[in-house]
């Protein structure tokens, strides 16, 4: 058996499908399966139980001597929450007694992290664990992240392989629930459909030109295939980062998805909302060598084409991964 948490979410259901494709089927899904709007998530996929978030660790007791693999990818992802608590709760105590478990069942493990555990990348992107402790994330979103990194990088104990991956700016099918938080790809597709225009957040730097702000956009598909590599590489425990290595800006998506659309560029600039603005990356780009160094050798999606892939097969049908 193969557990993975988050099963209903983005990622989650992603990486249930894309096992599917490869032959897996013993799944645990692990979520809160009680919101309609997931459903179409997992409806379609492959597995041979559901386990309700909260009965996970009593499950898990009963079932360890099953379990082949642990993937932790359930958490509270809204960088736009400002109550650590809520954090505190759903990403670090939970995220402790999944790893405990772990260790006490002699599971390998792989957990999500986050590239907001940056924060201005002051440190730069590197996934080493010396620079772990010195940084500063900008919201209590990536500050659970990073505060559930440093606790793992303390532990005595461990599973005798365990990743954390620091997922940089993943789109792609399956993010239909997520409402402000979808991908940036997702709003774009949206937008132009509705409008024929797209709205850009202008820069509020001086060093950087409106629609010129950075990020490493990573296609979701590439994402379950570093998942996939980990669970059976299995050695090289520690944190990695997972984009491509190769920041993008945001005028290059919006013209790869009107391109998409089949449909000329009109693009507007908007102020940063003031809620976000003091927190707003303006530069991701994940340092790959770590990854490559053990080595994971696939060539990462381009921009363009995992953006003509997500609209064209997905976006455009309302269709599910």
């Amino acid at each position: 058996m193969i557990v993975i948490t988050g099963s209903a979410g983005f990622i989650g259901s992603y990486l249930a499908g894309f096992l599917n494709q490869q032959g897996y089927y013993d799944l645990v899904l692990v979520d809160d399966f009680s919101q309609a709007r997931k459903a179409a998530n997992f409806e379609n996929k492959k597995f041979t139980a559901q386990v309700d978030r909260l009965q996970f660790f009593d499950w898990l007791m009963g079932n360890h001597r099953f379990v082949q693999f642990v993937v932790h990818l359930g958490a509270r992802t809204d960088t736009t929450e400002f109550d650590p608590s809520i954090f505190d709760r759903l990403n670090v105590t939970y995220s402790k007694q999944v790893w405990n478990l772990c260790v006490e069942y002699g599971l390998p493990l792989i957990y999500a992290s986050s590239a907001a555990t940056y924060g201005n990348g002051e440190w730069g992107y590197s996934d080493s664990h010396e620079i772990v402790s010195k940084l500063k994330p900008l919201n209590p979103y990536g500050e659970s992240k990073n505060e559930f990194d440093k606790w793992v990088l303390s532990q005595k104990q461990q599973p005798f392989f365990w990743a954390g991956l620091k997922f940089f700016n993943v789109y792609g099918p399956n993010e239909y629930h997520k409402g402000r938080m979808a991908s940036v790809v997702f709003h774009a597709f949206h937008q132009i459909k509705q409008t024929g225009k797209l709205k850009l957040f202008r820069s509020h730097r001086p060093d950087y030109r409106d629609g010129e702000q950075k990020r490493d956009f990573i296609y979701v598909k590439d994402v379950a295939s570093v998942i996939l590599f980990l669970m059976q590489h299995r050695k090289n425990s520690g944190l990695y980062n997972v984009g491509t290595g190769q920041a993008r800006t945001f005028l290059d998506l919006a013209h790869a998805t009107f391109k998409s659309m089949g449909i000329p560029p009109n693009i507007e600039f908007i102020d940063t909302p003031l809620d976000i603005r003091d927190k707003y990356q303006y530069f991701t780009q994940a340092n790959m060598d770590k990854l490559r160094s053990i080595g994971y050798t696939q060539a990462f999606t381009p921009l363009e084409e995992g953006i003509d892939e997500y609209v064209g097969e997905y976006l455009k049908h309302n269709k599910y991964f």
